[in-house]
């Protein structure tokens, strides 16, 4: 017997032998749904606070069904099977994932679609219950006070310290990012966390040559 007979018989031939019914890819596709509207609801609430993309949100019930629908072809035909690998191969997606949360949800449509075309109906739901209540406690973990940026524009050269004193009494941790100095003045960039914010500036634009002061919300990275 050639190795050819022997793919054929171990591989090839009991690959083609396992049929899918119609009442199973209805069954795969309806549980698929279910799950994918169930991520579109978590992607809803967990986004309530924040930048809500209803686009996205709906791209990740599509890519779940069209997943399992892709993996229940693979099982109907090894040269379909093959032929898909193919082509999947050589498509690229050029759109840019902004929050790396929305990259999670999508792994979560993307696996649930690969778990439920396999017909593991029961794990699929068993991890998206687990990832749900990970993503919720996590989320509810308090986290320190975000970082802000002071800008500061004096018409004197040497205040740099007054106004450093001032900073230290209202926050531990802070960093000068920038010094722009001219015969006119002073400009300074600090980066700093700090609860009374406007209590800050009340003490800063007291001083004698003080021209403005500002403070901005800072949610990149930070030094400290």
């Amino acid at each position: 017997m050639s190795i050819r007979d022997v793919l054929k018989d171990s591989f090839i031939e009991n690959f083609a032998s396992e049929g899918i019914s119609m009442a199973d890819v209805f069954v795969t596709i309806e549980v698929t749904l279910a799950i994918a509207l169930y991520i579109f609801l978590i992607y809803r609430i967990m986004t309530r606070k924040g930048f809500y993309n209803k686009s996205f949100n709906i791209s990740l019930t599509a890519v779940a069904i069209i997943t399992a629908a892709i993996i229940i072809t693979i099982q109907l035909s090894i040269v379909v099977s093959l032929g898909m690998v193919g082509a999947l191969s050589i498509v690229r997606f050029r759109t840019a994932i902004k929050d790396p949360l929305d990259l999670v949800f999508m792994f979560w449509a993307i696996s649930v679609g690969i778990i439920c075309g396999a017909g593991l109906y029961s794990v699929a739901i068993v991890v998206s219950l687990v990832i749900t209540i990970v993503i919720y406690l996590l989320d509810r973990i308090p986290v320190v006070s975000a970082a802000s940026i002071l800008v500061v524009q004096t018409v004197n050269n040497d205040m740099e310290k007054n106004i450093t004193d001032i900073i230290s009494g209202y926050s531990k941790h802070y960093t000068v990012k920038s010094r722009n100095m001219t015969v006119s003045g002073l400009n300074m960039v600090i980066e700093l966390r700090v609860k009374d914010g406007g209590a800050l500036l009340q003490s800063i634009c007291k001083l004698e040559g003080v021209d403005y002061a500002s403070l901005l919300d800072h949610d990149g990275d930070v030094t400290f």
